[in-house]
């Protein structure tokens, strides 16, 4: 079977992501073809990785994570993410002085994660799955504390006793997998060797998991919210993973969850007072979105939230109605999709969700003056919204406006840099504003963000030989090349050592 370059090169960054992420805990049971099972990663300790260094590796993580798994590029429904994220980090105390990013992948898997440098990943599946806001804040608070206790640093010193022919045997499977066609057979070989390390682990982990359900359940008390909603959603996972059989939910895979760590959990939420806090109005508009983006066609989508408005099937009837005008839009029933929008903005005339619905509406209809008055509008009253300026951002590139578009990201850029689908926007804003040094750096940006650096360092080879950059803008190219390519060096370097040192310790008396 022929593969591309771009399937090649997917298999290798998931290789390079799997050993990153075996090195770090307990390897995951094998999921759904197209499902990524990670294992909990927490934040160093400064007696084994220094800070800088662990946001080295935590910008790395995050690249190998863009070139593997589906990261969400929606900005409404990252920006929900964010702010329930950083609500349970102002309550947490040990979380002072970490820096965290929360971001979603567009996979209907039940699971969340944490990686180097204070990155939490949550799954769109997680969200849908929750019953309540207060559940999925319980998931996020637990993978918080995995961040603040530095448990990924103390599986890495415990890692790092293992025997040196084991840790070569690791890099061989990785480098196995990494040869074209041969992921699945890599993919089994680092599993089987792990396999071997498991047991010395496990107490470990459990240990690790006890804590972090102990601070987060904490953590969640001190931001007002239930702290029984954890043992609520690990009891009843535990109940549906009966019917699952051998494919339980992935947070079962990765977070082993039993009778007794439920009681733990039951017992630690006793200590504290039982708030019933209702869910936020952006939890109801976000699952609403996702679920409408669930659905491949856009007929059943519509048939979908016309069934459960007619039946009442709800549980609250304004997120059920911006899910029903989503569906109207994305089938281009746009007389009906406007009305629905003008009468959620009546209810909710500064709802970033309706704003942004009813301009792209209005875009669709042919009426781009009146889209961009209402973003612009928006925009003027909370400047800091960046989703709302991305959307703002797009309204003007779909007008004919590029240049505008291009300041609208630049300023989203400044405060979010690193982002890839903001890359990919600001390099066709270039494209159509005739910046073809721009376009080219942008697009470097965007490939380097997806964890593809030889084409990113091209693509400033090619910025650098416009003939209408000014000298300013080619030396900030010229620095960005420089580090990129002495990246690159470091990441050769690295996998001739590893190879020299699995072929070393493969030869009879070799470690």
């Amino acid at each position: 079977m022929k593969h591309s370059s771009k399937t090649i090169g997917r298999r290798r960054a998931a290789l390079h992501l799997a050993l990153a992420l075996g090195l770090a805990g307990l390897p995951a049971a094998p999921g759904r073809a197209g499902q990524f099972n990670l294992p909990d990663m927490g934040n160093s300790s400064d007696t084994v990785m220094s800070s800088g260094a662990e946001i080295r590796l935590g910008k790395a993580f995050m690249r190998q994570v863009q070139a593997t798994l589906p990261v969400m590029s929606d900005p409404l429904v990252t920006a929900y993410v964010e702010s329930l994220g950083n609500e349970l980090v102002a309550a947490d105390k040990s979380a002072k002085g970490y820096s965290f990013d929360f971001f979603v992948i567009d996979q209907p898997v039940v699971n969340a994660f944490a990686g180097p440098g204070g990155h939490v990943g949550v799954y769109a599946g997680l969200i849908l799955t929750a019953q309540g806001e207060n559940e999925l804040a319980a998931v996020m608070a637990h993978e918080i504390a995995h961040v603040t206790q530095r448990h990924l640093m103390r599986g890495y010193e415990d890692q790092s006793r293992l025997s040196i022919p084991t840790i070569a045997l690791m890099v061989a499977a990785a480098i196995l997998a990494a040869q074209a066609g041969s992921g699945q057979a890599g993919m089994a070989a680092l599993t089987g060797i792990q396999a071997a390390s498991v047991q010395r682990q496990i107490n470990v982990i459990r240990e690790d998991e006890k804590e972090a359900d102990r601070i987060g359940i904490a953590t969640l008390a001190a931001a007002g919210r239930d702290p029984y909603a954890m043992a609520g959603f690990f009891e009843r996972l535990s109940k549906t993973s009966r019917l699952y059989e051998n494919n339980a939910p992935e947070f079962l895979r990765t977070h082993p969850v039993d009778t007794n760590r439920i009681g733990d959990a039951l017992g630690r939420a006793a200590e504290y007072h039982n708030r019933q806090r209702p869910d936020s109005m952006g939890f109801l508009l976000t699952r609403a979105r996702l679920r409408e983006a669930s659905y491949n066609r856009p007929e059943k989508s519509l048939a979908a939230f016309k069934a459960s408005l007619r039946e009442g099937r709800y549980s609250n009837e304004t997120a059920e109605r911006y899910g029903y005008a989503l569906a109207l839009l994305r089938a281009d029933q746009l007389a009906e999709a406007k009305s629905e929008a003008t009468r959620l903005l009546a209810a909710q005339p500064s709802r970033a969700e309706f704003i942004v619905l009813d301009a792209r509406i209005d875009l669709k209809q042919g009426h781009a003056d009146a889209a961009l008055d209402h973003l612009k509008q928006a925009i003027g009253l909370s400047p800091g919204n960046w989703a709302m300026r991305m959307a703002y951002a797009e309204a003007l590139a779909t007008a004919g406006q590029p240049r505008k578009a291009m300041e609208q990201l630049q300023a989203v850029e400044r405060v979010r840099p690193g982002n890839p689908a903001l890359y990919e926007l600001l390099s066709q804003a270039a494209i159509r504003s005739g910046d073809k040094g721009a376009s080219f750096r942008y697009h470097a940006q965007q490939l380097y963000a997806e964890g593809d650096l030889e084409p990113a360092i091209k693509q400033l080879d090619f910025a650098l030989r416009q003939r209408d950059i000014d000298n300013y803008e080619a030396a900030q190219i010229q620095a960005l090349r420089d580090s990129w390519k002495e990246e690159q060096r470091a990441q050769k370097k690295r996998g001739r050592d590893a190879f020299e040192f699995s072929a070393v310790s493969a030869t009879p008396g070799g470690g």
